[in-house]
C-alpha cells in the first residue's frame, strides 16, 4: 500500500539531515506544502516554492494549530552534549522538544517520522544513546497512528556547524571505507540515505510502529 504525502512538518530542517530531506520531499510530486520549523528566516528555504517557513525561538511553543492538517511530520532535530553545553542542555533538547512536537500529533491523523541512533537504548550506561532510547520508548507508549524510528549510525556529510570527533570518523572512514563490507551493521551512511529511507518509509509503511536500523539505511538508493 503507497500513502501520499500530501503536507509535511519539518523540525530541525536545517540541520544536515533536515535539509536533504527538504530537498528530496520537494520531489515528491503529490507532496504540496512543506512547513518547516525555523529559529530564524533561511534564505536557502525561500528558493522553494513548496516550503513555508514557521518561525519561533522556542519549539516549545509549538501548539496544536501549528501541526493540525499534516499527513506527515519529521523530526530531524538533535545536537551534542558539546554543542548544547550540558546534559540537562541536551536532554532539554533531544527529549523535550521531540517529545512535546509527538505529543502534539495525538489523536491526529498524521505520520510521524523520527531520526534517532543506532545505539538507542533506554537501558544504555551512555547518555546520549540512553536518551535517544528514552525518547523511543516514550513516543512508542503515545499509540500514534504510525510511527517510523529511523537509527543511523555516523552520518556523512557537510555540516554547517563543526563537530570534532564526527570530523575525524569521517575522514578516518573515507580512507578505509573500501576494506568495510556492506553487511556491517556500523558502517557510516549519508545524510541523503538517512533522508531517502524517511521519505521511503512515509509512502510505503503498513505496521503502526516500526524501526528502521542502520542496514536498512545503507540500502537507500
Amino acid at each position: 500500500m503507497a500513502y501520499s504525502i500530501k503536507n509535511a512538518i519539518i523540525i530541525g530542517a536545517t540541520g544536515l539531515v533536515g535539509r536533504c530531506l527538504v530537498e528530496q520531499l520537494n520531489q515528491v510530486t503529490c507532496c504540496e506544502k512543506i512547513t518547516v520549523v525555523v529559529r530564524r528566516k533561511d534564505d536557502a528555504f525561500a528558493k522553494h516554492p513548496k516550503v513555508d517557513q514557521l518561525l519561533l525561538d522556542d519549539f516549545l511553543l509549538l501548539n496544536d494549530q501549528d501541526v493540525n492538517g499534516y499527513s506527515h511530520a519529521f523530526s530531524c532535530l538533535g545536537t551534542t552534549i558539546k554543542k548544547a553545553g550540558s546534559k540537562q542542555a541536551f536532554y532539554n533538547i533531544d527529549f523535550e522538544i521531540n517529545a512535546h512536537f509527538a505529543d502534539l500529533l495525538e489523536s491526529t491523523e498524521t505520520h510521524l517520522l523520527l531520526v534517532s541512533a543506532l545505539g538507542a537504548n533506554p537501558s544504555s550506561p551512555i547518555f546520549y544513546n540512553r536518551v535517544k532510547g528514552e525518547l523511543e520508548q516514550y513516543i512508542e507508549k503515545l499509540g500514534l497512528m504510525r510511527v517510523s524510528i529511523i537509527r543511523p549510525s555516523l552520518l556523512l556529510g557537510e555540516r554547517n556547524e563543526k563537530r570534532f570527533l564526527e570530523d575525524i570518523s569521517q575522514k578516518t572512514y573515507q580512507k578505509f571505507s573500501h576494506l568495510i563490507p556492506n553487511t556491517f551493521k556500523y558502517k557510516p551512511v549519508t545524510a541523503e540515505q538517512v533522508a531517502h529511507t524517511m521519505v521511503e518509509a512515509a509512502q510505503n509503511q503498513t505496521h503502526q510502529f516500526e524501526i528502521y536500523d542502520n542496514l536498512s539505511i545503507q540500502n537507500a538508493k
